[in-house]
């Protein structure tokens, strides 16, 4: 009888190594890059949706690498100072790795760059948790956008629903949501359902590295918060 798969002892060693190799792979790989290519940018991202997000990388990658993970691990591979940092000023690239951000490296011109990432966006259904761009207030009465069998699903949502005569009705006002608030699971879901989108998927470039210069793009932010420490 063949042995089970299932009680299968993992070496946490194992697990620990292979974590690090993974690590060191990227590592190398973005030093690679580093040199492969005539410009490095740091970007931002807003609302991140993985599939618009691929089309995008496949459309450049003729020409370009993107980066995207751990920040700790960009860093490391840029170099944190200049002391071990792989090209001169690429420190401080490093320095901007922060919260949501990525790697663009690339051999495009750069007004091609520029133009690419402030063309991308793309709406989508919020999810929760995200920010109410604007309120969505539900008037008493009809809701003809719903069919009979959807009433006790919006009643599970919170709605003040009730079926009249085989159509939906709001029985009072209802707020979906109020601009500047976080949605809620249930305002997330109605949202949805009445087709209205408030996420909007954005790349926003921050700074630009090349042999020659370094660039910052992003509002706020000066050359006192990438010196070296």
């Amino acid at each position: 009888m063949p042995k089970s798969k299932r009680n299968k002892i993992v070496s946490l060693s194992k697990t620990k190594k292979k974590g690090k190799e993974h690590k060191e792979s990227i590592v190398n790989s973005i030093r690679e890059a580093a040199e492969d290519y005539n410009s490095i940018y740091v970007f931002s991202f807003e609302n991140m949706r993985n599939l618009k997000f691929k089309e995008f990388r496949e459309k450049l990658k003729p020409t370009s690498r993107f980066f995207l993970g751990s920040n700790k691990v960009m860093q490391v591979a840029l170099g944190r100072s200049v002391s071990d940092e792989i090209r001169p000023g690429l420190y401080k690239v490093s320095k901007l790795l922060r919260g949501d951000a990525g790697l663009f490296l690339t051999n495009m011109p750069r007004d091609e760059v520029e133009s690419c990432f402030n063309k991308f966006e793309e709406n989508d259904f919020a999810r929760t948790g995200t920010i109410a761009t604007e309120k969505v207030e539900l008037l008493e009465g009809p809701l003809d956008q719903f069919t009979h069998e959807m009433e006790p699903f919006l009643r599970k949502q919170g709605m003040p629903v009730r079926l009249n005569k085989g159509v939906v009705e709001l029985v009072s006002d209802f707020v979906v949501c109020e601009e500047g608030k976080p949605l809620s699971p249930e305002s997330a879901r109605i949202l949805r359902l009445l087709g209205i989108k408030m996420a909007t998927f954005r790349l926003n470039l921050i700074c630009r590295w090349s042999p020659e210069d370094f660039e910052l793009y992003k509002e706020g932010l000066d050359e006192s918060d990438v010196e070296c420490a």
